[in-house]
């Protein structure tokens, strides 16, 4: 995995094109989500081989495929945090690019993606992308590029709206960047019974600023300024200590639904029913957040790692005498799991009385989670939309969840 600054602005040509492909859906839905949330239900697009869904129905029926399976559209809807990686995902899919396309899958002459070697040692040599982690399922290879076995969409809404969608049965998957037990107010005991927590990245869930506050010499805050300011305690930048910077602090939050605003509230202020009356204005997606930061003067706001630019900043955060600061090769950094606001980004599974594939998937679901679950999977849709890659325990812990629905083993990580 690259140890890259994210904000240094080192990147491939291949990681411009898939952050840059995966934000721009994003951001053209989201200029649609109203401010309070944003329905987002059919602003997803699956890429090349797929339908933009509406979210309204799931996928675990359609017609069965070769040996049985079922080869109806996959869908999923959610976080527009976990969105880039997840979309990222879903366009890489409904390509079903062969392995001489070195920029995306594969290897060629002149470039090779990352974790190429280890799945071609596995067989990916020869087939497509989705051919080839579908054919771990039970899907016979469709040898056909913009063909998969199944096509696959995304639809944008927040994690809230992502969870009840897969405990409906509207969805195959629910993104959040919430846990589900805060999401929607369950037990862990319920949450275990009727989801499968498909953990796929972690976000450090940065705090930033706008333009103006960082040229005011303000790089970092303490956990307690950051509360100060969100209980309306703090009001105007010159009470902090330390800040000689006469201006009325704008603060902006997540929509109240939202895993972003679910996490910031549980890790930040202790619960996730925590009160905020400092919050200025509420955005329902991440994007609009950005968008917000970068055009108000004195703006504070929490958002994902994603969406962070040269006009949106992010801050260091003391944390108890800790300073967690934005350079992954700090010595403490917002990129480590002891970060306070570090959050796992996950992809929930409902799961089905008597499934006759066992563990909680259907094997579409099994198919397409398992491809973010290698070196390849974390270096292009997690690492490659400035997430936070899985540690290697956690990573082989999640695959083998995953492979309990396989036709053969799969490699571990």
């Amino acid at each position: 995995m690259s140890d890259r600054n994210w904000v240094d602005g080192g990147v491939s040509r291949r990681k411009v094109l898939i952050t840059s492909g995966a934000l721009g859906t994003a951001g053209l839905a989201g200029c649609s989500g109203s401010s309070d949330g944003g329905d987002g239900g059919d602003s997803g697009s699956g890429g090349d081989g797929g339908d933009g869904g509406d979210g309204g129905s799931g996928g675990s029926g359609g017609d069965g495929g070769d040996g049985g399976q079922s080869t109806a559209l996959l869908n999923a809807e959610g976080s527009s945090t976990v969105y880039p990686i997840s979309n990222t995902g879903s366009s890489y899919w409904n390509s079903n690019a062969p392995p001489s396309d070195g920029e995306y899958w594969g290897a060629n002459d002149k470039t090779s993606v990352p974790g190429w070697d280890q799945l071609a040692d596995d067989g990916a040599g020869d087939m497509l992308i989705a051919d080839y982690f579908a054919s771990k399922f039970g899907f016979e290879p469709t040898d056909q590029r913009s063909s998969p076995p199944f096509p696959t969409t995304v639809g944008l809404s927040h994690s809230g709206t992502g969870c009840e969608a897969v405990t409906e049965g509207l969805v195959d998957i629910g993104n959040s960047s919430g846990p589900i037990t805060a999401e929607l107010g369950w037990s862990e005991e319920e949450a275990q019974n009727r989801v499968v927590d498909n953990v796929v990245g972690r976000d450090g869930q940065p705090v930033v600023v706008s333009s103006d506050v960082a040229d005011a010499g303000v790089s970092q805050l303490t956990g307690e300024d950051v509360r100060g300011i969100y209980q309306d305690e703090i009001t105007n930048w010159n009470q902090i200590d330390g800040i000689d910077y006469d201006q009325e602090i704008y603060a902006i939050g997540r929509a109240e639904g939202s895993g972003t605003d679910t996490s910031f509230r549980l890790n930040m202020l202790g619960g996730a029913d925590a009160a905020m009356p400092g919050v200025d204005t509420r955005f329902g997606q991440n994007q609009q957040v950005a968008q917000a930061v970068s055009q108000n003067e004195g703006s504070i706001a929490y958002m994902a790692l994603a969406f962070t630019s040269e006009t949106v900043t992010p801050i260091s955060i003391d944390f108890d005498g800790t300073l967690y600061e934005t350079s992954r090769d700090a010595e403490n950094t917002i990129f480590d799991s002891e970060y306070p606001l570090n959050r796992d980004l996950h992809m929930y599974t409902l799961i089905e009385e008597n499934n006759p594939d066992g563990g909680g998937y259907d094997r579409r679901e099994a198919a397409f989670v398992n491809m973010f679950l290698n070196e390849f999977g974390q270096s292009v849709f997690v690492e490659g939309n400035n997430y936070i890659p899985l540690p290697t325990s956690d990573l082989e812990s999640m695959k083998e969840q995953v492979s309990s629905v396989a036709t053969e083993d799969l490699l571990a990580p």
